[in-house]
């Protein structure tokens, strides 16, 4: 089995500098710091990372196959840009999923995965606490994968982490207020539902969940300006 990433996408046998900016880019999509039209320049990951226009590249590509970037010919590379179908897809797609998986974790899941769970919603909360907004954005999406995790099937896991990422890039792209993040108390609800067995309250959470956030969308919203992308992925 390949190993994984513990910030980002499926880790594969490739040089460190290519991996911490795979990290970097994935980190910043989840956390929404990078807004979807996004463009990467080559000359500026260089710069900012130490490392030539191949390993770059190659990068770009690994990106490129998570579903994280677009590759233009002749254009270079952007983040990736959902259309409103898509959008609708990806929350209809993760709609039959998650409540699926739920249903089937609330069967029977041992302790120590309801622990691990539960410590998830503890960083969650302090997070909140301390008012670390990327942190909060980033720990939400990270639930859901936690909770494929907790299933034990590496595949879904997998689907379930690429379709989190592209809803971390369409809430980038069309959410315009708080109904467009994950309700915090939520999480916890679920948790609970699956610990007591309960597949039908943990399945109408998860679909309320869902349609809380697609809700929060606006599917007519423009493209933001282009950031300041030397500063986002140096942690400055």
């Amino acid at each position: 089995m390949k190993q994984q990433s513990a910030a980002g996408p499926h880790r594969l046998d490739i040089d460190p500098d290519e991996q911490m900016i795979v990290d970097r880019v994935y980190s910043a999509v989840m956390e929404r710091r990078l807004a979807p039209r996004t463009k990467l320049s080559e000359a500026t990951l260089c710069e900012t990372f130490g490392v030539g226009r191949m390993r770059v590249r190659r990068s770009l590509l690994l990106l490129a196959s998570q579903g994280i970037v677009d590759l233009h010919s002749n254009r270079g590379a952007y983040i990736a840009c959902p259309s409103a179908l898509e959008a609708g897809e990806v929350f209809e797609t993760r709609l039959m999923i998650e409540t699926g998986l739920v249903r089937a974790m609330a069967r029977g899941v041992s302790n120590d995965v309801i622990q691990s769970l539960r410590r998830h919603l503890e960083h969650e909360d302090l997070a909140r606490k301390q008012r670390e907004r990327t942190a909060i954005i980033r720990l939400s999406g990270e639930f859901h994968i936690e909770l494929a995790k907790g299933h034990g099937n590496a595949v879904l896991t997998r689907l379930i982490r690429e379709l989190v990422t592209r809803t971390s890039l369409i809430v980038g792209l069309f959410g315009v207020n708080r109904e467009s993040t994950c309700p915090e108390e939520e999480h916890s609800q679920i948790v609970e539902a699956i610990a007591a067995g309960d597949g039908d309250r943990a399945e109408a959470v998860v679909r309320h969940h869902l349609s809380h956030i697609q809700n929060g969308l606006d599917l007519t919203s423009v493209a933001k300006d282009q950031p300041d992308l030397a500063r986002i992925l140096s942690g400055r």
